[in-house]
């Protein structure tokens, strides 16, 4: 495989993922907003202060844009100027699809494409308008269909460990983004009853596809040390950084094996190391503030990715979120 398809493989699993969890993400945070006794700036404040966008909105459309919740989904969900908005995502997802069509198979190429021209089209728009909540859940869903057919329709080769590696990465850094957005609306709640405390908490478990596994796992009881151990270290979820860093070594060690690329060594030196951090960090009990720890996780995955892609010929196909957007 030449280093080109691998760089596309590697960026179409980053972008979809990438739209599918900012969807749900702004589709929880919209949830938040009108259910928590809570000002909207604190509401939407950290979701583009963990989208690394927000010196950019604020510089577009003033300091006061982010507490506007109608402001900051249509500059995550539409805005062309935002690299990391969810019509940016689907737009390169596609074009990295065409690319390599020919590798990815037809029916990958087909749920990417036929997403690009929903999301694109009046009838997106039009809902949007209407019933919002079912734009992002449909984004999800197209994105979903892509993401299956990529492990149920794809050799299990070369190229879709890049792909899936691409995903991993983008997985690692999404949860520990929006695991520290609670670090910005915690210091917001502070000092509030415990039900809006645990409905925060919920909130969080949701915008991680986690709620549903973590009351299996908890027996209902939530509290803030279970909620964040479990998408720090469950290793049998998998958004969980635990798990996607662990198989993010062991996909890294296949490419490695089969002959392996200049990048993919130091990359893989770094999951390791963090494998290992993240071990360290849980026999020494949870900090009181985990906003270092994620930090350096979304610090350290975003080096990886550099080592990566410094490995492959040719310039980047897109913009990779930056270590400085968890803050």
């Amino acid at each position: 495989m030449i280093s080109r398809v691998a760089d596309h493989c590697f960026w179409l699993g980053r972008y979809l993922e990438r739209a599918e969890s900012s969807a749900r993400l702004l589709q929880v945070t919209r949830s938040l907003a009108f259910d928590a006794e809570l000002p909207p700036l604190h509401c939407w404040r950290p979701l583009v202060i963990v989208s690394g966008q927000y010196p950019e909105l604020s510089a577009r459309m003033g300091p006061d844009a982010a507490g506007n919740g109608e402001v900051v989904q249509r500059y995550m969900t539409w805005a062309p100027e935002n690299p990391v908005s969810i019509r940016c995502s689907i737009r390169a997802a596609r074009e990295g699809a065409r690319s390599i069509r020919e590798v990815i198979g037809g029916d990958i190429w087909q749920a990417s494409n036929e997403l690009f021209l929903w999301f694109m089209g009046e009838a997106a728009a039009n809902q949007y308008l209407q019933d919002r909540d079912e734009v992002y859940r449909e984004i999800r869903r197209h994105t979903q269909l892509c993401l299956g057919l990529v492990r149920s329709t794809m050799l299990h080769d070369e190229p879709m460990d890049f792909l899936w590696l691409g995903l991993l990465l983008e997985r690692i850094g999404q949860t520990a983004r929006t695991l520290d957005m609670h670090h910005h609306i915690q210091g917001a709640a502070e000092g509030q009853q415990p039900l809006l405390q645990t409905a925060l908490w919920l909130s969080l478990l949701r915008a991680c596809s986690g709620f549903e596994a973590f009351m299996r796992r908890q027996q209902g009881r939530v509290s803030r040390d279970a909620a964040v151990s479990f998408l720090l270290f469950e290793a049998r979820f998998p958004r969980s950084l635990r798990y996607c860093v662990r198989s993010a070594v062991q996909l890294a060690r296949r490419i490695e094996a089969a002959g392996g690329r200049k990048g993919t060594g130091p990359a893989l030196a770094r999951f390791e190391a963090l494998d290992e951090w993240l071990d360290a960090q849980e026999r020494a009990g949870l900090p009181l503030s985990v906003h270092a720890l994620l930090t350096h996780v979304v610090d350290e995955v975003s080096l990886a990715g550099n080592d990566l892609q410094q490995g492959l010929a040719g310039e980047d196909v897109g913009p990779a979120m930056q270590p400085e957007a968890a803050q």
